[in-house]
């Protein structure tokens, strides 16, 4: 196996001058330059073909020794000059200064089919930005970030991609619920793939340390590389780069509502500059349909990055960036401008993409308010929220109240819930929404193929991705590829594969790793 890795990142950027890896403040750079750490036995457990082919790499090439020593960083390949990115953030809604790849190093970039991809092992060691930490990741976590970047890929939803998952041999000491109990797990490191894995973070660092300059470069750089669509790198492509960040972001987060995922830090180092889902942590798709609902044990109490509060905290987000990025144009109402447009942007679409889940394609006068019923309603008993919205479809024109409410029942929790004012509450709802489905012209059929291109059959919920991660702990990763095959086709029936079109299990309602999550990886 052999590919040519370019680096338009190392040549055109300021690097840290200092190569010893040791723990400090890395001051005008971008990035600085990595060994990846040599690990015991490594020992592939599972590739993304389709991610592969993307990279023009064929399917001996993923099982050649070669292919394992260069993504478990055993081996360095040709013209791969390793590195780490540098980048601050808001964590929690506070400045935390210095972040940087702690536990994330760069190989470089892959061109194939005039796309350009960055490669970058997660897991594979120390690094100037590691902190107090080892740089290294573990079975558990690295299994549920490959197993939901590429789940993501196939929901539609903008996002980074994974090309493998391999053991390293080694044993790795984490705390996996923060109750001073750690524990050694199997280290594990994953391969990552994007066009870029640029943060908010990393131009949030140089804003913060009136370090213009190299903000200037590296924004100059973004434009260029990742942005050709932008003709200038003065004032004016400024604000058209942030303009186009904000409605990625909100793209991103509007899919993110439309399948019930819920990223669980949405800090800024954790935003991509190209609106792609990043970092995936202390990750959850909703079981039952809750506004206010975290998987991140860390966000139990003040629920910052609940469900319902993504979108305002995109927002967020994006003023800080707004500010970072002030400094290079010095005038606010341009920024200002595009930040009160995502918030309009926001409630027309998000409108438009609820209307497309429950099958309406026309707009009617009270269309608004039969979406706010219905979420109310989803909230009133626990009710699955992707067993909902998929059996909604199957709701014809002709349907009475009754039968319509008996094709949704599987999606409660407890149907004993389901009596008197409940009841009633979702008897009016539907005599309203079967009213409202007779004013649509396309048929029951045809309403119900778009209907499943938007609410997918299957997600990759908790206590599933938990289940594949015992069976691998074990060293069988048969469920892990289960999964990857279910998940590649998330909108279709997939009779084999039915089991998964269930609710949670009760018995998986507080177990650890199927409800929420700590950081710890």
């Amino acid at each position: 196996m052999k590919f040519e890795l370019q680096d338009t990142f190392t040549k055109t950027l300021p690097q840290d001058p200092i190569l010893e890896n040791s723990r400090r403040q890395i001051s005008g750079a971008c990035f600085s330059f990595v060994t990846p750490k040599k690990t015991a036995q490594p020992e592939l457990i599972h590739t993304s073909k389709e991610m592969a082919s993307e990279l023009g790499l064929s399917n001996e090439a993923l099982k050649s020794e070669e292919f394992l020593l260069l993504f478990t960083g055993n081996k360095i390949g040709e013209n791969s000059h390793p590195y780490a990115m540098c980048y601050g953030g808001h964590q929690f809604g506070n400045w935390a200064g210095q972040l940087g790849d702690g536990r994330a190093i760069n190989l470089g970039e892959l061109v194939h089919k005039n796309k350009r991809w960055t490669l970058q092992l997660k897991g594979a060691g120390e690094t100037p930005y590691s902190r107090t930490a080892d740089g290294l990741a573990v079975l558990r976590s690295s299994i549920r970030e490959y197993l939901c970047s590429e789940a993501m890929y196939h929901l539609g939803v903008p996002t980074t991609r994974a090309l493998s998952i391999a053991l390293t041999g080694d044993q790795v000491l984490r705390d996996v619920l923060y109750n001073g109990n750690p524990d050694y797990e199997k280290g594990a490191i994953v391969t990552r793939v994007a066009p870029s894995f640029l943060r908010f973070g990393n131009y949030e660092i140089f804003s913060s340390r009136q370090d213009y300059k190299t903000l200037t470069t590296l924004v100059d750089y973004t434009i260029k590389e990742l942005f050709p669509e932008i003709k200038s790198t003065n004032k004016e492509g400024y604000i058209q780069l942030f303009k186009t960040v904000a409605q990625r972001t909100l793209t991103m987060i509007i899919h993110w509502q439309r399948v019930g995922f819920v990223h669980g830090v949405m800090n800024t180092d954790n935003m991509s500059i190209l609106g792609l889902t990043i970092d995936y942590g202390p990750y959850g798709w909703l079981e039952g349909y809750d506004d206010a609902w975290t998987p991140n044990t860390t966000d139990r109490q003040h629920k910052r990055y609940r469900y319902g509060n993504q979108p305002n905290i995109g927002l967020w987000n994006l003023y800080q960036l707004a500010n970072a990025l002030y400094p290079l144009i010095e005038d606010a109402e341009p920024f200002e401008e595009i930040l009160e447009q995502y918030k309009n942007d926001y409630a027309v679409k998000y409108l438009e993409m609820m209307k497309a889940k429950i099958g309406l394609f026309t707009t009617e006068e009270d269309d608004a308010e039969l979406l706010s019923t219905l979420e109310e309603n989803l909230q009133i008993i626990e009710t699955d929220m992707t067993l909902f919205f998929r059996n909604l479809s199957v709701i014809t024109k002709n349907d009475s109240v009754v039968d319509a409410v008996s094709k949704i029942e599987v999606a409660f929790y407890s149907i004993a819930e389901l009596k008197e004012d409940t009841l009633e509450q979702w008897k009016a709802w539907f005599n309203l929404y079967v009213k409202r489905l007779q004013k649509e012209s396309i048929t029951d059929q045809e309403r119900m193929l778009k209907m499943n291109g938007t609410n997918p059959k299957y997600v990759l919920r908790n206590y599933m991705a938990q289940m594949a991660i015992d069976k691998a702990d074990e060293k069988d990763y048969s469920l892990v590829d289960e999964l990857y095959t279910l998940l590649k086709k998330p909108y279709d029936e997939q009779p084999k594969f039915e089991k998964w079109f269930s609710k949670r299990p009760e018995w998986a309602r507080n177990k650890v790793g199927c409800s929420m999550l700590s950081c710890s990886s």
